[in-house]
C-alpha cells in the first residue's frame, strides 16, 4: 500500500558494498512505503541511476575505496544535480570529508551504524512525502 505516496512510490538507491549494512537499510526503506534499488559500488550505482531513476541516493563514498573514479555524488552532480545524495559513513569517513559537501552536491550525513528512523524521516522530509512512515523499523 503506498499511503501518503501519491501516485508513487518513491525510489531510494542505495549504494555500499556492505551487503548487511544494505539489507538493514533495505528493510527500514521498505517498511515505511519506499522502493529500493542496491548497487554495491560506485559503478552499479551509475548504472542502477540510470536505470531505476531513484528519488535519493543513500551512499558510502568508500564503496569503491581505492577503484579510482567519480564518487557517487561526483558523478550525480555532473549528470542529474536534482537528484538528493546523502552519505553514509562511519564517523570517522564522514568527518574527513565534511569539509565541503554541500558544494560536492551532498545533501546530509548518516553516521554508521545508521538510526533507521532518522534516515526515514529525513527521506520522507526531503522528498516531501507524507503520511506512509507507519511500521518502519
Amino acid at each position: 500500500m503506498n499511503i501518503g505516496f501519491g501516485a508513487r512510490r518513491k525510489t531510494i538507491l542505495l549504494v555500499d558494498g556492505d551487503p548487511h549494512a544494505r539489507a538493514i537499510l533495505r528493510t527500514a526503506l521498505e517498511a515505511a512505503g519506499f522502493s529500493v534499488g542496491e548497487a554495491a559500488n560506485n559503478h552499479e550505482g551509475e548504472r542502477a541511476v540510470v536505470r531505476i531513476g531513484p528519488d535519493a541516493v543513500l551512499a558510502d563514498p568508500l564503496a569503491d575505496a581505492g577503484a579510482g573514479g567519480a564518487t557517487i555524488s561526483e558523478w550525480l552532480r555532473a549528470n542529474d544535480a536534482s537528484i538528493p545524495c546523502f552519505i553514509v559513513s562511519t564517523a570517522v569517513e564522514a568527518l574527513a570529508s565534511a569539509v565541503g559537501l554541500h558544494e560536492l552536491g551532498i545533501s546530509g550525513v548518516f553516521l554508521k551504524p545508521v538510526d533507521t528512523d532518522l534516515v526515514v524521516q529525513t527521506l520522507m522530509t526531503q522528498l516531501r512525502v507524507e503520511g506512509g512512515g507507519h511500521g518502519h523499523a
